[in-house]
């Protein structure tokens, strides 16, 4: 699925990024937002005796910004950092970033200060043709069949939006089933608003499952209720909330189900979803 944009000659319109495909995203919700909420040393606390690097999946990247923020942080690194330390990171973590948008991640790639370390490709993460052979080349270079930790910041909302309720416990579903440890960053339903309003002045077309997405309400409490509940991870910390906002949700998997990418999870039925509130922008 290509990610329609609009860049004219008087700049970026915000609500014609139906996927989440903002130009220059970390000017309004900069990466120092997120990282500051994460604890130093939180990388050799979760694997402290685990097989070195460790793999990484950050899941609609953007521009890359917040990916080297939190590779940076994760790793103790600074800003600009050139000592022996930093040039040997790649050996702690390998981080593999995708985004729908090819134009951003033509200008990750350009940007990026670890280009041995962090790799930026373009892939939509719900077309399994061009996932699963993807996902499974980057793993199989390390001998590995999952992810010891994974990133999903504001990409939920998105998936929601554009997949609907269906969609949005895939993603979940096949995050838990790739990852030891998934960070979560889940927009409130007061962005879901926002977004279909940014559409509607615009003239356009409202997303396609706005009006009839029963998993709504307090988002933070159902994305946690998905995975601890139906996908076999158990909620390890929360990070608090950033100045926007939105909760950083940290989740363990349980060892209930072998990770990997070639699981089939167990989606939710309708009937299992929460009572509809109304979704009306």
């Amino acid at each position: 699925m290509a990610a329609p944009t609009s860049r004219g000659s008087r700049g970026f319109e915000p609500g014609a990024a139906p996927y989440g495909n903002f130009p220059n995203y970390s000017r309004f919700h900069p990466p120092e937002g997120r990282v500051s909420l994460l604890p130093p040393g939180l990388l050799r606390s979760l694997f402290p005796a685990a097989t070195r690097p460790l793999l990484g999946l950050d899941v609609g990247c953007n521009s890359g910004e917040l990916s080297v923020a939190l590779y940076q942080h994760l790793l103790g690194l600074q800003d600009s950092d050139s000592s022996p330390e930093a040039l040997g990171a790649g050996r702690e973590l390998k981080l593999l970033c995708c985004d729908i948008d090819p134009e951003l991640i033509r200008r990750a790639q350009q940007s990026s200060p670890f280009p041995s370390s962090i790799s930026f490709a373009s892939l939509d993460i719900m077309d399994p043709v061009a996932r699963e052979p993807f996902l499974s080349s980057f793993l199989q270079r390390f001998g590995r069949s999952s992810f010891d930790i994974g990133f999903c910041m504001s990409v939920t909302m998105w998936i929601h939006l554009n997949h609907g309720d269906r969609g949005l416990l895939e993603l979940l579903a096949l995050l838990a089933s790739l990852c030891t440890f998934l960070l979560v960053e889940p927009q409130p339903w007061r962005c879901y608003r926002a977004a279909a309003r940014r559409l509607r002045r615009l003239g356009r077309d409202d997303f396609e499952h706005f009006r009839s997405l029963r998993i709504n309400g307090d988002m933070a409490q159902s994305v946690t209720r998905i995975l601890t509940q139906q996908c076999a991870m158990e909620l390890v910390r929360s990070f608090g909330s950033t100045s926007w906002d939105r909760s950083l949700l940290l989740f363990k998997s349980t060892g209930a189900r072998p990770p990997g990418l070639g699981l089939r999870s167990r989606l939710l039925s309708q009937e299992d979803t929460e009572e509809p509130h109304s979704p009306s922008g």
